[in-house]
């Protein structure tokens, strides 16, 4: 079942993610108060509404609890930012996703319970939309425009079963370049095809973001 997201702000960070999250074959809700913003993506998310998140019932209207992860990307207005969290928490999103415009905003938003607060020039709206998610995405770096390699921790799906087993380079394109066992500071570079995958194994991919994003689909996010 495909899980549902909120961006809230759709400014270049907001925008990023929205459109991150849409091409990875998720659920978007997107939401501005500028009617120009919201036209650029109702083409792209699965809906998007000009609203004022800061009234929690245009938030109610929206169906915003049944959203299972709302990100609040509103751009220079701390105030706004604030109170939306603040209202999002006391409507009991199950995740929120804060953008922060400096460390004060920050340490405002933990204080009032937000899940995650991230700095956009610190962290890219790509690697926040694979992060988003999969809580198994540890890390994920950009080689070019079209392939990375990422640090994914190993789910469920993987633990007990072999690299041969599994066959990743012939059923999903990327290969896996190494392996960092747990309790363990070495890490395994050109794993053996017999190697098996242990639970808290860390699995390091490389390939083209189709073929990683694919992978992570049917492999690492959990049901």
């Amino acid at each position: 079942m495909k899980r549902e997201f909120a961006v809230i702000g759709l400014g270049r960070f907001g925008g990023s993610v929205c459109r991150e999250l849409s091409e990875e074959g998720m659920e978007v809700l997107a939401i501005d108060t500028q009617e120009s913003k919201v036209n650029k993506f109702r083409n792209i998310a699965s809906h998007a509404v000009i609203a004022d998140a800061t009234d929690e019932n245009v938030l109610k209207e929206l169906g915003i609890r049944n959203i299972d992860h709302v990100i609040v990307a509103i751009g220079e207005n701390i105030q706004a930012s604030i109170l939306t969290t603040l209202m999002l928490k006391e409507l009991g999103i199950n995740k929120i996703t804060v953008k922060a415009q400096n460390d004060y905003h920050e340490k405002v938003l933990n204080k009032i319970g937000a899940d995650q607060v991230i700095h956009p020039e610190r962290d890219m709206g790509k690697k926040i939309a694979h992060s988003i998610i999969s809580n198994n995405i540890l890390d994920h770096l950009e080689l070019s425009d079209d392939h990375s390699i990422v640090e994914i921790k190993a789910s469920s799906k993987l633990i007990g079963k072999t690299l041969v087993e599994l066959d990743i380079r012939a059923n999903y394109g990327c290969n896996v370049v190494a392996i960092k066992p747990k309790h363990s500071k070495d890490i395994n570079v050109s794993p053996m095809a017999s190697e098996m995958i242990r639970e808290d194994d860390v699995l390091i991919l490389i390939g083209a973001d189709k073929d990683i994003s694919r992978f992570e689909r049917q492999l690492i996010i959990e049901d």
